[in-house]
């Protein structure tokens, strides 16, 4: 275990304009934890090492010497590769995805941020979420969410599959609500779609957390891929050309 401060850390910080309250914050994290970071030399868990790393914009393994690229990887409850492809994680269950992996994903936006699902009501229910929604389109970043139409029958079908009916509907309807207060900033477009959604798609830029949909269960049940754009791939570049499709003829939420 490392004793000494953190010194890499501590310039990087400095050379952005940033103090550890900052980025505790930006990280959703206690300030003390950043300082232990720093003075205590102490080294985070790896979907922490990741987060800071992609915040400050510099390589993991450039401020924490000695831990492998795999290791910097957020990867709790899943499997991640090491090889440079653009699988990061997989996980068994949506709901073991890590909490605070959807803030630090929409977080690390500077571009671009999309979301595609039915109803996603957890997220919508999420006001941390709510918070970095509206920094980031404060700072310019472009947000579109595409729900789905709660007269569409394939909203119907999807509840009549997962065996809970027009509540399938009734969550779009209550995701609307909880996302009343962000309907109203100009920067942040909603768009009603009626498409067999195959994929409920989470994205940051070149990121994406991709829950695939399984008949029968509930998409909380079903795995969920986090996906990184490469160079060479085609998967991310796929998810992207499907979101911009079904963005296509999505009907706007007046």
């Amino acid at each position: 275990m490392v004793t000494e401060p953190n010194e890499r850390l501590r310039v990087a910080l400095r050379e952005r304009g940033l103090t550890p309250q900052d980025l505790a914050h930006k990280l959703h994290v206690d300030a003390k934890t950043i300082e232990r970071w720093i003075g205590a030399g102490r080294i985070p868990y790896p979907r922490h090492r990741y987060a800071v790393a992609k915040q400050l914009g510099v390589a993991a393994e450039d401020l924490w010497p000695g831990t492998s690229r795999s290791e910097n990887l957020p990867r709790p409850g899943g499997t991640s590769n090491a090889d440079g492809n653009e699988v990061v994680g997989i996980y068994p269950h949506r709901w073991a995805v890590p909490g605070d992996l959807w803030r630090t994903l929409f977080s690390g936006a500077s571009e671009e941020i999309g979301v595609l699902v039915y109803s996603g009501l957890f997220l919508s229910e999420d006001s941390g979420v709510h918070r970095i929604l509206r920094t980031k389109a404060g700072q310019g970043v472009r947000i579109r969410i595409l729900l789905g139409d709660p007269a569409s029958e394939h909203v119907a079908r999807r509840g009549a599959e997962e065996g809970v009916g027009g509540a399938m509907a009734a969550k779009i309807e209550n995701a609307l609500v909880m996302y009343a207060s962000l309907r109203s900033a100009e920067a942040i477009q909603f768009r009603l779609h009626d498409t067999i959604l195959y994929n409920s798609l989470y994205r940051a830029d070149g990121e994406l957390l991709v829950n695939t949909h399984l008949y029968g269960f509930a998409a909380a049940q079903a795995p969920v891929l986090h996906l990184r754009a490469t160079a060479d791939g085609s998967m991310v570049s796929n998810y992207l050309d499907s979101f911009e499709r079904v963005w296509a003829d999505a009907v706007p939420l007046e």
